[in-house]
């Protein structure tokens, strides 16, 4: 497949207007660039958005808002946290910054969400935590995982990095009962603030005790001490806290993202459905889509490659070489170096896992693409597969 006579298509790119560059522009000239008005905005306008007495706290990445979830929660060493292998190294990490111990399980084969029966299968004395992936803005099930969590005295941490805005029986993934929820707004996502966050949860212990561990442990905000008309100098330290707060200028771009996330993700969702259709004759398994009334955030579009001539690299080289960007999601934990020697995993005990690795591919899909644009992937891939 020679390149043809057009720009190369990214696997992603953000779609930033200049309401987002006004706001950023109007942060530098206020001489808020760090945490201030425009961050406490943003979080105001996340929980109304979700709504249903949620409280929002900001942070500077998903991986941030992960750790201070789980440190809030009091997991640490001695604890197990149960989460899927076919995952972001993040998802596992940040229980390995606290010391406890990450146990992983195997996906379902038709959704590549955590499996349930799994999960319920590694509960042991020592599991403290429930951590599922909402894999490429598709819903684990929530009710099943739910049900383990409460059967056994569990936590639950949804890593919701993919799932935005994505909903379970109409009720957007926030607004569920875990105990918290943490969203990614990496470049790559349905919104961005280019890195950033948000963690989200209804008990107020527990987003107080983020909010504090988020800025050093300190026990009131810089925009607060900083803004007072009385003389604020004085904070205390109570725990060693850490350094995720979100700066005003992601902010600055969040506010105007979250006023359009609903038309990306409906802009998603059209070239998904086009996708499905152009798609449903090849020897591909396509992605599983949300039960009827629910929607798939559709962070990502993950083929797996059936009886075709080519290998899975192949195929991907294919589409390279006509100027298209893909990705594979994800390499899983177990054939990352430091997971598998560390707790000794091999392809065999995450068999559906490994064999969605070895088959898969992401194709593009994000708001900014073209009809144009989504023809051109749709003819490349039945190209690819001859």
């Amino acid at each position: 497949m020679a390149v043809p006579e057009r720009t190369f298509l990214p696997f992603a790119l953000p779609e930033i207007g200049e309401e987002e560059i006004a706001e950023v522009v109007e942060s530098l000239r206020s001489g808020w660039v760090t945490t201030g008005p425009k961050a406490r905005q943003f979080e105001q306008d996340f929980t109304a958005y979700l709504g249903d007495d949620v409280q929002s706290v900001a942070v500077n990445s998903a991986t941030a808002g992960l750790h201070l979830a789980l440190e809030a929660l009091g997991v640490g060493p001695g604890d197990e946290v149960i989460t899927t292998t076919h995952t972001f190294t993040a998802t596992a990490e940040v229980v390995r910054y606290l010391g406890a111990t990450p146990v992983f399980v195997d996906v379902k084969p038709d959704t590549l969400n955590i499996d349930v029966e799994a999960v319920r299968a590694a509960v042991t004395p020592r599991t403290k935590v429930l951590l599922p992936v909402h894999y490429a803005g598709l819903a684990a099930d929530m009710a099943a995982i739910m049900q383990i969590a409460r059967a056994h005295g569990l936590a639950v941490v949804e890593d919701a990095a993919h799932a935005f805005p994505t909903t379970v029986q109409g009720r957007l993934v926030g607004t569920l009962d875990s105990d918290i929820t943490v969203f990614s707004f990496y470049a790559n996502k349905t919104m961005t603030t280019g890195e950033g966050g948000m963690l989200v949860t209804r008990d107020p212990v527990l987003a107080a005790r983020a909010r504090t561990m988020r800025l050093h442990g300190i026990n009131r905000d810089a925009f607060d001490r900083f803004t007072a008309k009385v003389p604020s100098w004085y904070y205390e330290v109570v725990a060693p806290g850490f350094k995720y707060n979100l700066t005003d200028m992601a902010a600055a771009l969040g506010i105007h993202q979250l006023r359009k996330a609903e038309a990306f993700r409906r802009r998603r969702a059209a070239i998904a459905t086009a996708y499905q259709r152009a798609f449903s004759d090849l020897p591909l398994i396509l992605p599983a889509e949300a039960l009827a009334g629910d929607h798939h955030a559709w962070h990502l579009y993950v083929i797996r490659l059936g009886d075709v001539p080519v290998t899975r690299d192949s195929f991907i080289d294919r589409l390279y070489a006509a100027g298209i960007g893909c990705s594979v999601h994800y390499i899983p934990l177990h054939l990352q170096p430091y997971w598998r020697d560390t707790y000794g995993l091999s392809p065999a005990m995450f068999p559906e896992s490994q064999r969605a690795y070895e088959r898969m591919v992401s194709l593009p899909i994000y708001s900014k693409m073209t009809d144009e644009d989504v023809q051109y992937v749709i003819e490349c891939v039945h190209v690819a597969c001859r």
